[in-house]
Formats: C-alpha cells, structure tokens, sequence
C-alpha cells in the first residue's frame, strides 16, 4: 500500500488539492543545517554526509513505523545569515523513499553562507510549514550550528515565536573548536539548551568530535521521528544533554561578540 500512497500524494501535488486527510502524516520535519562560514568546508562534507547516509541506514524505515500512520514528510534547509531550501518537502514512508531523499541531498552542492541567524532559520522554517502540503501530527524544527546567533532579532525571539504556534525545537550543537575564535563559545550546548531549543518534548544532541557525527545525526533523526520520550533513550556518550546552569545565561553572547568584531 505504500508505493500506492506516495503515488497518491504525488498526483495530488501535481493537481494542486489540499485535503489535510490526503496529506496526514506523523511528522513534518524541518532539519535546519548551520552552512555559515564558521564551519569548515570539511566539517560541512561531514555533515551533510552524515544526513546522507542516515536515511539509508534501516533505523529510519524501523523509527517510521512507530507512528500510527507510518509516514512523514520532511524537508532540508541550509542557514547562515538567510536560509535556502535545499530539498523541498518529501514524503518518507519506507525505506524507498527515504532513499529517494538521501539520492536527493546527495546531489546539491555545497554552499556557504555569511552570519549565523538561528532566528533568521526559524523563521524561514515556520513559513515552510504554512506552505507544506502535509498536515503533522507533530512539526519539529532540527537546528544544528556550531555558533551563538548573531544577526537578526535574537535567539529566543525567534524561539518563543515559533513554540507559541507549537511547533517543537530541536538542537544539534557542533563544538569542534579546540580554541576559541570571534564566531564560537566554549558552552554552546548550554547556549542551545537555554536560548535555542523549546517546546514539549524539546532536547539536543551535541557533537564534541568529527567521528560522532553519523551516530549522533542518526540517533537524533530516529529520536524526532518515532517520538521516543528524551528520557526513555539509551544513556551513550552522545545521549541527550540536559544542561543544569546555576545562574542566568546571556543569550545575546553572539550579538556581542559581533559587536565587539565590528568595532575593532
């Protein structure tokens, strides 16, 4: 029944109708990919590679079936300053097609992107929703960023904005910098568990070495896709990071050091 379903949604694409029961899916996933110049070239190979190869790895077909409807629809956007959609919205209902997906952001090219504006890429991500086809259950953004927001409104305008339309935020954070320069912080997990992530159910992954990021990508993307409780999941060098900080964290750090870099 599967194929036949996805041919169904793709004749409704092409015939322009709008009925939520024909799009109905567990999930609507936005994964939202940090391409800003502060990642290296090779890191970005890494991890695009890493998204590459977890939807073809047999977790994501296993993860799908734990949704009562066995079927999501995601898309890939790269950020910087501004946003581009990579890959439009797909429908994934098996390993075909979640295939199909992999073949698809194989194929784009590598691009970078001046500035780092997670607001900026929460917004391009919540007009994605108002625009897609399909109707979720769940709508969960995936941020990944090895950098503090520092251009358009702050990280937690944009975060409070798009928890309020109850859309769930999740965070990736890359610390690969073994020393620190104008663009990074030494906590950024912390920086994402206080002024990024949000929503019911909300939690992040970090990625500390190069060799962890096909497992942690992997994980991450069954976690959001089967709906697993954060609590629920398997304790492992990369499990979920529940940050305790004992005072009140400066979300606008990355505004300042931008700041601070300016006036030089």
């Amino acid at each position: 029944m599967k194929p036949l379903w996805a041919l169904l949604v793709s004749f409704c694409l092409l015939a322009g109708t709008t009925s939520a029961e024909q799009y109905s899916v567990d999930l609507e996933l936005v994964i939202a990919v940090d391409v800003s110049y502060s990642m290296e070239i090779d890191e970005q190979h890494l991890q695009r590679q890493g998204y590459v190869d977890a939807f073809r790895r047999p977790e994501i077909a296993e993860a799908l079936q734990r949704g009562p409807l066995g079927r999501i629809a995601v898309t890939y956007i790269e950020w910087g300053g501004s946003a581009v959609q990579i890959v439009p919205w797909t429908l994934i209902d098996g390993r075909a097609t979640a295939a199909q997906f992999s073949d698809e952001l194989r194929r784009q090219p590598i691009r970078r992107i001046s500035f780092t504006s997670i607001s900026n890429a929460l917004v391009f991500a919540r007009k994605l929703f108002q625009t897609s086809p399909f109707r979720g259950t769940r709508r969960v953004i995936d941020v990944s960023g090895d950098g503090p927001n520092n251009a358009g409104v702050p990280a937690p305008v944009g975060r409070n904005t798009t928890v309020a339309q109850g859309i769930v935020i999740d965070g990736l954070p890359i610390m690969l910098k073994t020393t620190p320069d104008s663009a990074s912080i030494p906590d950024l997990d912390v920086y994402y568990r206080e002024c990024v992530i949000g929503g019911d159910g909300a939690f992040l992954l970090k990625v500390t070495n190069v060799s962890q990021f096909a497992e942690t990508i992997l994980r991450k993307l069954v976690i959001e896709i089967s709906g697993l409780e954060v609590s629920g999941t398997p304790q492992r060098q990369t499990s979920p990071v529940r940050v305790q900080y004992p005072r009140p964290y400066n979300c606008f750090i990355g505004e300042e050091m931008q700041e601070r870099s300016i006036g030089k």
